[in-house]
Parts: structure tokens; sequence; C-alpha cells
């Protein structure tokens, strides 16, 4: 059995390194099985029965419920979420508060994506009048709660912003309302609406944990390279050492 000599050199930055990639591999394989169960969750809850607008704030988690409006939009203050890709194209997405009649629940609805590639000229839309029979779905965000950024217009609207949070626009309008975002079905109020679930699907995740744990695998095989390398050149040093005091 050869001797294994690597060094402490190698053996500080292996001591250092390697549980980090292999931690970040664990983990990016922990975020893909979340994904899975967060899909797998929308697929049930949009498989099942629309709900009133009513039982919306008794439930411990909304996320992806559909449910059943009947209102109007307040068309006097609208949202514009800037910075929205859809096939190469830059533009925003149209959100507007509705009054649920049936509860009396004031509700930050989003009705689609919109094009936006002329800056220069405001985004066109137009908001109905009448009385609403629409059907949405309660969207949560996963991870990071987004924040209501201050408008770079002094307050005028439509508002551009970057990101949006229900519950801290009910406040600056004094209204009572649902602390999430809906986004509506197909009907005769939405625009585009081809929403992914989520940004990063369980395959993107499971290809990062593969490459972390590839790195991991390489610098465990450099540092017993090492090893075995360095001890055969101290073995070859002390040969050619003792043949020249022979």
């Amino acid at each position: 059995m050869k001797p294994f000599r690597p060094g402490w050199v190698p053996t500080l930055v292996v001591l250092m390194l390697l549980p980090g990639l292999v931690a970040l591999g664990c983990w990016q394989l922990t975020r893909a099985q979340e994904k899975r169960e967060l899909l797998a969750s929308y697929a049930e809850r949009q498989a099942g029965e629309a709900s009133g607008a009513a039982q919306l704030p008794q439930l411990k988690d909304p996320a992806y419920r559909r449910v059943h409006l009947f209102g109007q939009f307040d068309a006097e203050h609208s949202l514009l979420l800037d910075n929205r890709m859809r096939d190469g194209q830059v533009g925003v997405e149209l959100l507007q508060p509705f009054l649920d009649q049936a509860s009396g629940l004031w509700l930050l609805v989003n009705r689609g994506w919109l094009p936006w590639p002329d800056r220069r000229i405001p985004v066109q839309f137009s908001t109905p009048a009448q009385t609403l029979s629409l059907d949405a779905w309660v969207y949560v965000a996963p991870g990071a709660t987004f924040q209501l950024h201050a408008d770079p217009q002094g307050g005028s609207w439509p508002r551009l912003l970057t990101a949006i949070d229900a519950s801290h626009l009910w406040p600056q309008l004094s209204r009572e309302g649902f602390a999430y975002e809906l986004r509506l079905e197909p009907g005769p109020a939405s625009y585009r609406l081809d929403w992914p679930v989520v940004a990063m699907g369980p395959e993107k995740h499971l290809g990062y944990a593969v490459q972390w744990f590839a790195l991991a695998l390489a610098l465990v095989l450099l540092y017993l390279y090492f090893g075995w390398h360095n001890n055969k050149e101290k073995q070859h040093g002390s040969r050619h050492e003792s043949t020249q005091h022979v």
C-alpha cells in the first residue's frame, strides 16, 4: 500500500471547500423536491372547484386556490408590474383592485401581460365598467416577500412598479383587502395569461445539484491524485539523493 501524503495546504483547501460543495448540492436537491410539491399542489388545486371570495381570509394556505368573483374593477388605481418578458418581448402585467360584491372584499387582480415596446408611449389598456363574473386563482410568491416600491413618477396612476405586495396596497387606499394577488383565468377581462408557476423548475435544480456534486468529486479526485503524486516525487527525490551520496 503506497503511503498517502497530500500535504497540509491541499488538505486545508479540501476541508474548506468540500463541505460547502456538498451542502450546495443537497440544497439544490431540497429545492427540487420543494418545487415538485409546489407544482403538485398547484395542479391539485387548479383541478378543484372555485370557492367564493368570502372564504379566502379564512384559509390558512390560500396559494393556488381557485376563486369565483362577482363585482367591478377600480379603473382609477391601476398598477403596472414592469420588466415582464414574453417570447423575448418586454412588457408589463396589469393589476387592478376588484370589489367582490358577494363578500364586500377588495382583491388585487392581475389581468395579464401587455406588450410595451416603446417607453415613450403609455401602455394601452381598457377597464370594463360593468359588473363582471370572473374566475381567478390565488398567487403566493415562493421565496422572498416583495414590497410595494415607491412610485418614481410621484404617485400618479397608473403606477409603474417592479414588485407588488397586495397587503401594502390596501392601507394606501384606506381599504380592507385580501393580502395576496389573484390571477385571472381566461375571460372577458383578461389579457395574455401564460404565467409560469415557478421561475425555475425541478429539473433545473437537479442540474445544478449534479454540477455541485461533480465539483465535489473532482476536488476529492484531485486531492487523491496530488497525495499519491507528491509521495512519488518524494520517493524519487530520496532515491536521487541516495545515488549522489554513493
